[in-house]
């Protein structure tokens, strides 16, 4: 079940979340192969660097609301228990910091995995 509903979410991504996997995807070329709606467990991630072990989530207005807020907290414990950092934008900061978002998630991502010649 978790398959079926990445893959239509794959289809369905906020201008947000499809604004961050055009620069994610450009990434790969630094050695960094990140995926969109992925399942982890019984969730489905915004988008994850397995290798890094970075979950990127964008946030849209339903997460700062008390039912959204306590969802997330258990979430990210799912998440920090399989040994995964989080990093969540609210959508707001995506449309009007972008620089400070992908500068943030350059940040956090460890040093490329170095590729024997």
């Amino acid at each position: 079940m978790p398959i079926a509903t990445a893959r239509t979410l794959r289809k369905r991504l906020t201008p947000q979340e499809a604004r961050l996997w055009v620069q994610l995807r450009q990434l790969k070329s630094r050695g960094y192969h990140f995926r969109r709606q992925a399942p982890i467990g019984r969730y489905i991630v915004d988008f994850v660097c397995f290798g890094a072990k970075i979950v990127i989530e964008a946030d849209g207005g339903q997460h700062g609301m008390p039912d959204g807020i306590a969802a997330d907290q258990q979430r990210d414990a799912f998440l920090r228990g399989e040994g995964f950092r989080v990093l969540r934008f609210w959508n707001s900061d995506i449309d009007r910091h972008f620089d400070g978002v992908m500068q943030t998630v350059l940040d956090a991502l460890p040093p490329p995995p170095v590729r024997p010649d």
